[in-house]
């Protein structure tokens, strides 16, 4: 099992390089965005099937290992002291749909090793799988990030839409359903940003990242 990583570097806002864009996009223009991206999972969903593991929990390991390369996306605003700060990776938060279609919001540690991680997500929905309820597994932990699946929608947009003010920073991830088409599988992805933490450069950099990934993924899950 692994040791949960709650560890974190504050922000040092005298020096921050995004001082500036932090401050106009949450004072001035508060904003974020979301673009949808065709991923092409062939590769992934192949190597899947071979090594008899769960789709879903490769596409959390792979997108939480990629967010420990991108710093602008980890930032958090710490809960006790309100600093900004860097945590050092995020767990992914998901959702699990019960026989009665609704649904319970379940997080797993991350761990570098694809291995672990599994033993991870298989224990969580072994323990809290068939819980009802929002969120059956707690306490919950500070540095998570938000990525689901609609595995019955073939969207080309998806869009979170807040009711309150954007206090969070973290990245959203939505995947919908997949589609094979002359021998290459896809499926459609929405990333949806804080402005105020990145651009769009940085959410391409990442989409694109993750597409390489997805076309090597023995590369990265052993």
């Amino acid at each position: 099992m692994t040791t949960l990583n709650t560890n974190f570097t504050p922000i040092d806002m005298a020096t921050w390089p995004r001082r500036e864009y932090f401050y106009y996009f949450t004072k001035m223009a508060p904003m974020g965005f979301t673009v949808t991206v065709t991923l092409d999972i062939t590769a992934t969903l192949a190597w899947s099937r071979t090594h008899h593991v769960k789709f879903n929990a490769v596409y959390l390991y792979l997108i939480s290992r990629l967010l420990t390369r991108h710093p602008e996306f980890r930032v958090v605003r710490e809960s006790q002291t309100q600093q900004l700060v860097i945590y050092d990776v995020l767990h992914p938060s998901y959702t699990v749909i019960h026989p009665d279609h609704t649904i319970s919001n379940l997080w797993t540690a991350y761990d570098p090793l694809f291995t672990t991680f599994y033993q991870n997500y298989l224990t969580d929905l072994d323990q809290y799988g068939d819980v009802a309820g929002p969120m059956p597994k707690a306490p919950q932990s500070a540095n998570l990030f938000t990525i689901g699946s609609l595995p019955w929608l073939d969207f080309t947009s998806y869009t979170p839409l807040p009711f309150t003010p954007l206090t969070t920073y973290t990245p959203v991830f939505q995947a919908g359903k997949f589609t094979t088409s002359n021998d290459q599988t896809t499926l459609p992805l929405s990333l949806t940003v804080h402005h105020a933490v990145s651009d769009g450069y940085q959410a391409s950099a990442l989409l694109n990242e993750l597409q390489a990934m997805c076309q090597q993924p023995a590369t990265y899950l052993g």
